[in-house]
């Protein structure tokens, strides 16, 4: 993002939208400064730009940075009180793309996370998910009032109404993340993650929970670029350790 040239003690800034990739990474060994040269660069450009920003945090670093900013911390974690669901819909898609399909696309992903085994979902698993998700959306769609958008509950209870055994395999695998000690994912979202500036703090999530919550703040930190891209505004997505996400295939291949 900057260099500093030790004989002219010139300081070459950048502006990464006029770039022709604005994507970057920042490298370095521990303790070396990486997330303080992030904290700068966030600070930077939430104040001489307009963009939205975004961050994952899995080590709970960037908090008294983004309340300082009066931005939104979302603390994501089973004993937390902050809930974010899952199966939110934003219909603030731009023409060419269906919503429901991506979604469909996201849930597949996400069941693929807790029921795959070593080959994944089966075609006809996948079915059963799609078919069900089209259903648990057709009263929001119908009337999209925020009390009517469904949880993962919803789907679950879909599930067990379908006359496949596959479908009884795919709720029994959901069961934990509905109704048993890993509910954290069951709830609407109560938080504003419309704010300017949104932290998703994930450290205390445990292992079973990361993998799922990452490909969930994936989803939601999506639906803000395309919904501020159809806008024409810019989204910045700060992603700490970044290394997390490439472990597993479904949040690798969504990154």
């Amino acid at each position: 993002y900057y260099g500093l040239n030790a004989l002219s003690n010139n300081m070459i800034m950048v502006d990464r939208k006029r770039l022709k990739n604005p994507n970057g990474l920042i490298l370095g060994t521990p303790g070396s400064g990486k997330s303080f040269s992030a904290k700068r660069e966030i600070t930077n450009c939430f104040l001489i730009t307009e963009d939205d920003i975004i961050i994952c945090d899995p080590e709970a670093e960037y908090s008294p940075l983004v309340q300082a900013l009066h931005g939104q911390v979302v603390k994501v974690s089973p004993v937390s009180d902050q809930y974010i669901n899952p199966m939110d819909l934003n219909l603030n898609y731009s023409e060419e793309d269906n919503p429901l399909s991506l979604k469909a696309d996201f849930i597949l992903s996400l069941c693929e996370l807790i029921v795959g085994g070593k080959n994944g979902l089966e075609p006809v698993e996948k079915t059963i998910i799609d078919r069900c998700v089209r259903l648990v959306y057709q009263e929001y769609l119908a009337d999209p009032m925020p009390e009517k958008m469904p949880i993962l509950e919803d789907l679950y209870n879909l599930l067990r109404k379908q006359e496949e055994p596959e479908s009884q395999r795919l709720a029994t695998s959901l069961e934990i993340y509905v109704t048993g000690s890993l509910n954290v994912f069951n709830h609407r979202t109560n938080v504003d993650i419309n704010n300017r500036i949104v932290c998703f703090d994930i450290k205390e999530l445990g292992k079973q929970l990361k993998k799922i919550g990452m490909l969930v703040i994936q989803d939601q930190v999506w639906n803000r670029v395309t919904m501020n891209r159809s806008a024409h505004k810019s989204t910045r997505y700060y992603v700490d350790e970044f290394h997390l996400l490439l472990k597993e295939e479904q949040t690798a291949a969504y990154s």
